[in-house]
């Protein structure tokens, strides 16, 4: 089972955080996932910009409607993706409650239905 943990959480306002302890949420991360890496589960693990950073589109090709910032305004943000192959669910929820962004927010596992590899799609139908 492929699966893709969205880790929601609030985001610090500039300077809200200090230098050690955003140092503190790298070493919990780097060790996340390095286990993550050890258990041999990892395909991958993004943490993202602030949502400062961000450019939402929408509408249809020919009418595209760009706006600065996220599409949906909360106090949590989507902060970052992890994407595993596990066995199963039960597997899934352990791993996202070893996430350290499980103590600031929470995490959404969404199961991978296809991907696009190596010029092919790969999995199931999104859509049942």
């Amino acid at each position: 089972m492929r699966c893709t943990l969205l880790l929601y959480y609030p985001e610090p306002a500039p300077g809200e955080l200090t230098e050690e302890q955003l140092a503190e949420g790298m070493r919990a991360f780097d060790a996340y996932a390095t286990s993550l890496e050890e258990a041999g589960v990892l395909r991958g693990l993004e943490v993202l910009h602030d949502t400062h950073a961000t450019t939402s589109v929408s509408g249809s090709p020919g009418d595209l409607r760009i706006q600065e910032g996220p599409f949906a305004d909360g106090e949590e943000r989507l902060g970052g993706i992890v994407t595993v192959e596990v066995a199963d669910l039960d597997e899934a929820v352990a791993w996202a409650g070893r996430a350290p962004a499980v103590e600031w927010g929470h995490i959404e596992i969404r199961p991978v239905a296809t991907r696009f590899v190596d010029s092919q799609w790969l999995g199931e139908a999104p859509v049942s």
